[in-house]
């Protein structure tokens, strides 16, 4: 039996270990809950893309360029990434993905990818990278209306100076090719205009089609037989989700080359001429910073 006088002390002494595991509880459960405050403030962007997500992917460009702005991943900023490999029937089950996630806003590449998003979601802001604007997804990137707008650049409209500083490059051209894509729906435009380019030059042009990766090598076997001096590469989908194979192709069959952006350069090729799609990407993080 305890001596009279001990029981009130323990009792203070249990009074006070209870209070301060009380008060350790609460800061547990305080920093617990600012964490999750701190986790709820990070905007979180989702991007979409064809290409494959490689350290060489612009989409990098987005990333530095949003630490430039302050944006430090993990503390205030977080990415949802997904990339169709190449395959765009893949874009509306990624589109959905994404708006699944509830992410704060889209960044999306090309019209496909821009068209998917607007199906997936009528309210996460859109920022789409677009060469050639379609009428039909936006009507005007200064009001575009809506949630979505663009960061875009020229491309489709330049085909007939891309002809002509082949021509400046290679002074005895008589023969050139065209590679496209005949999904594209920019490529009977482009192709009008390189085909005016070539008439008024007094050169021979001849067209090869190619819709998938496989296509692509067989066209330049085609071109390996008929021996053009020069070539001309449509700019799409397709063939900017494989720039390291056409400098590679163009290289081994000795092909003088003018590509649509600079990256296909960056990959080996010859020339290009048209906005950089990395200075795009980049451009896309001071847009979605304004958000």
């Amino acid at each position: 039996m305890a001596a009279p006088g001990k029981c009130p002390v323990k009792r203070r002494l249990a009074a006070i270990v209870a209070a301060h595991v009380l008060l350790l509880s609460q800061g547990l459960l305080s920093l617990a809950a600012y964490a999750q405050q701190q986790a709820d403030k990070l905007a979180r962007v989702g991007v979409l893309t064809n290409a494959p997500l490689t350290p060489e992917h612009p989409y990098e460009a987005l990333r530095q360029a949003l630490r430039d702005l302050g944006y430090v991943e993990g503390k205030n900023i977080t990415f949802v990434p997904k990339s169709a490999q190449g395959n765009v029937d893949l874009f509306p089950e990624l589109a959905r993905e994404l708006a699944d996630a509830n992410v704060d806003v889209m960044v999306v590449a090309g019209d496909q990818g821009l068209r998917a998003a607007k199906e997936a979601t009528t309210t996460i802001p859109i920022v789409a990278l677009l060469c050639d604007m379609p009428d039909h997804l936006m009507a005007s990137i200064s009001r575009p209306g809506g949630k979505a707008t663009a960061v875009s650049c020229m491309s489709t409209d330049l085909a007939a100076k891309r002809v002509q500083l082949l021509k400046e490059l290679v002074p005895a051209l008589v023969n050139i090719a065209a590679l496209y894509n005949p999904g594209d729906l920019r490529a009977a435009s482009e192709y009008k205009q390189v085909q005016e380019a070539a008439n008024s030059l007094d050169l021979q042009l001849r067209a090869y089609e190619a819709s998938s990766a496989t296509e692509i090598e067989k066209a330049f076997a085609l071109m390996a037989g008929d021996h053009p001096q020069a070539l001309v590469i449509f700019g799409d989908v397709l063939m900017n989700v494989n720039p390291k194979m056409l400098a590679d192709l163009t290289l081994r069959n000795r092909l003088p080359a003018i590509y649509p952006q600079r990256e296909f350069v960056d990959m080996g090729g010859l020339i290009s001429y048209s906005a950089s799609l990395t200075g795009l990407w980049r451009r896309a993080a001071r847009t979605w910073s304004k958000f």
